[in-house]
């Protein structure tokens, strides 16, 4: 996939450039050390115009993830969405992913930055697991400890953990990875939240060990206006492999159904599954279609 051409056009530092006259400092910690806070936020097309969805809840995220991991945010957020809709039209972007990236500056020490700065870029984002049911492998990577990383953060280097469980899972032919804590619990894909069907009611592992995704936060939302049971509890994987159906929620995923669990296939047709509604509302919320912001 090609994220930028000669006339892309890139935020950094509050000004406008093209992306290929771009450059980075060799020398940066980030580079270096994975020591960057970033964020994942989907533009769609709607009949109300070209809208990023929950904007502010992804920057106050951005600058929380910077708060946890000791990194300086000086930017106004608010100034920030301003200029991500103006980066969206430069680029002639409809339905986009966007992605925001707090980056330290040159220091080979291992302390706090000596300085920030911000880099916005969007591209074309369409599905992103193509509309297909999706196959997980439960991986032998765990995610880290919360008292090793703050878990909440959406941190750069955090990453390298998601990276080797999903590229494991891939050499063993499956879709996705599935990460457990690190006392077996269920905790969430490489970069997805899960949430399983069981008797009519959905459960969702609970904070803690996880990110707690704004998609997630969402499907929640969604389960109060469809008055749909939803339950936050510690999950274990026969608890996940004896549910009636599943499914994977984030920004970049949206809401994507899972066909099976290692040798485990889910025998509710997903077209028939709580997750199959969930689905359908998040789409129809993104879009504009039906207006639950009213109510969520």
């Amino acid at each position: 996939m090609k994220y930028y051409n000669a006339n892309t056009i890139i935020y950094l530092d509050g000004r406008f450039e093209k992306a290929a006259d771009s450059s980075t400092d060799l020398y940066g910690q980030s580079l270096h050390y994975g020591y960057a806070a970033f964020e994942g936020i989907r533009a769609y097309k709607t009949h109300n115009g070209n809208r990023i969805f929950k904007a502010a809840a992804h920057f106050d995220r951005l600058e929380h993830s910077c708060k946890l991991a000791n990194i300086p945010f000086p930017w106004d957020k608010q100034e920030l969405i301003r200029e991500t809709y103006k980066l969206l039209t430069l680029n002639k972007l409809k339905d986009a992913y966007i992605r925001p990236l707090v980056f330290c500056h040159p220091n080979m020490k291992l302390n706090q930055p000596v300085g920030v700065s911000i880099f916005i870029c969007a591209w074309d984002w369409d599905a992103y697991s193509g509309n297909k049911l999706l196959n997980l492998t439960i991986s032998d990577y765990e995610r880290p400890n919360p008292k090793s990383t703050p878990m909440e953060a959406k941190l750069s280097g955090n990453y390298v953990n998601s990276i080797l469980a999903t590229t494991a899972a891939n050499i063993k032919g499956y879709d996705e990875a599935l990460l457990l804590d690190m006392n077996g619990f269920v905790a969430e894909a490489s970069g997805a939240n899960i949430f399983i069907e069981k008797d009519g009611k959905l459960y969702t592992p609970s904070l803690g060990n996880i990110l707690p995704g704004i998609t997630r936060a969402t499907v929640k939302e969604l389960c109060t206006v469809l008055d749909i049971e939803c339950i936050e509890k510690k999950l274990t994987v026969d608890e996940l492999k004896n549910a009636d159906s599943a499914f994977l929620c984030g920004t970049a995923t949206e809401v994507a159904g899972i066909a099976s669990i290692d040798e485990v296939v889910y025998r509710t047709m997903w077209r028939e599954s709580i997750g199959y509604t969930i689905q359908r509302a998040y789409k129809n919320l993104v879009l504009e279609k039906v207006n639950y912001e009213v109510i969520i």
